[in-house]
């Protein structure tokens, strides 16, 4: 007659899930035929033990022993040891304990692709599309990316997996041959010559969003390279490169522009065109501007990538100063300069002693 389940497992009847699971795991641990090679005692035990742990994690069997005994699971048929196998996966990695292995899935995700790409300033500003060529491996159209015909394995016969025996321990492993997917070529593709997948050259367009900087990487899921034997592609990272603008300077979200006025335009005040992304605006100078004024345009600039709407185009004021003057230029600002009380030659003359009195 067996031992009573609770007593092999050494929980209490009203033993929970987790238990009865940090149960089984220590005496899995310690009886397991790996670790006692040759030793007959162990290998009685972890198999006791993994039949306990199958009829007590079980809600149904548990219910039939608890109140029949060993004499409730007479007849109920199925996989004796069903119930404990993912717990086996999880304490000792691998396939199942009889070597039942898991079939790996077939195909291989193909490799991710990087492409760098120079816009202009104003796809980056406004955001717009893109035509690239990218070089890459596409799936052969001649076998559907097969390789060629396929048949079942005859290493292993379709499982995957070879199952190697070792005393009551059964493990597995990947079929070499197969690669794990139970299939291997009957017969070669001449297109991709069992490759399953071809060079070719693609063409796609890339959409910009607005407001991107250089350094911005877009992601194109499903571009990159075609997988093997049927697997996913992988993916496209396109990356940006902004070049300079000859006008505009970014600071973020916002633009500067200089903009170079008179000192008639300063003194008087004007209305000047100004550049902005979408084409020239007027804006209004004041009379008695000075360099490094500023004048901003509201929702003129760049795009925010994560929202909030457009930044602003500041325009930095600066005031010319002529370096050429006609005669008559020349005798209007001397004018000026008599009528404001300014005694432009002296005070030039006065600068010029004092440098002379440091050099001497």
């Amino acid at each position: 007659m067996p031992r009573d389940y609770y007593e092999v497992l050494g929980v209490p009847r009203d033993a929970g899930p987790d238990t009865l699971k940090k149960a089984y795991r220590r005496l899995a641990h310690q009886s397991h035929p790996d670790k006692n090679p040759g030793d007959a005692g162990a290998e009685a035990r972890f198999k006791e033990a993994s039949e306990a742990y199958s009829v007590l994690s079980d809600a149904e069997k548990r219910s039939a022993y608890d109140r029949f005994g060993h004499e409730g699971l007479a007849g109920q048929g199925g996989d004796p040891f069903q119930g404990f196998t993912d717990l086996f996966n999880e304490v000792f990695g691998g396939g199942d304990l009889f070597g039942r292995g898991r079939r790996r899935a077939t195909g291989q995700r193909g490799a991710d692709l990087r492409y760098d790409l120079e816009i202009d300033f104003e796809v980056a500003a406004l955001g717009g599309k893109q035509s690239i060529r990218i070089p890459k491996h596409k799936a052969c159209a001649d076998c559907d990316g097969r390789g060629g015909e396929r048949e079942l394995c005859d290493r292993c016969g379709g499982h995957g997996q070879i199952f190697l025996q070792q005393g009551f321990f059964r493990v597995s492993r990947t079929c070499d041959r197969c690669r794990g997917s139970g299939q291997s070529l009957r017969r070669v593709c001449d297109g991709c010559r069992g490759d399953g997948r071809v060079e070719t050259v693609q063409s796609m367009s890339v959409r910009i969003p607005a407001g991107v900087d250089t350094g911005i990487r877009l992601r194109l899921t499903g571009e990159g390279e075609a997988g093997y034997d049927g697997g996913p592609p992988g993916d496209l990272y396109v990356v940006l490169f902004v070049r300079e603008h000859p006008i505009f300077q970014r600071d973020g979200p916002d633009l500067h522009c200089e903009l170079p006025i008179s000192i008639a335009q300063a003194s008087l005040g004007a209305e000047i065109e100004v550049p902005t992304l979408e084409g020239k605006e007027k804006v209004q100078i004041r009379a008695g501007a000075q360099s490094g004024d500023e004048i901003r345009l509201r929702g003129r600039g760049l795009e925010r990538l994560n929202g909030g709407g457009r930044g602003d185009l500041i325009v930095d004021v600066f005031v010319e100063v002529p370096t050429r003057l006609s005669q008559e230029q020349r005798q209007l600002l001397e004018r000026f300069a008599e009528i404001s009380g300014e005694e432009v030659t002296p005070r030039r003359r006065g600068f010029l002693d004092k440098v002379r009195d440091l050099l001497d």
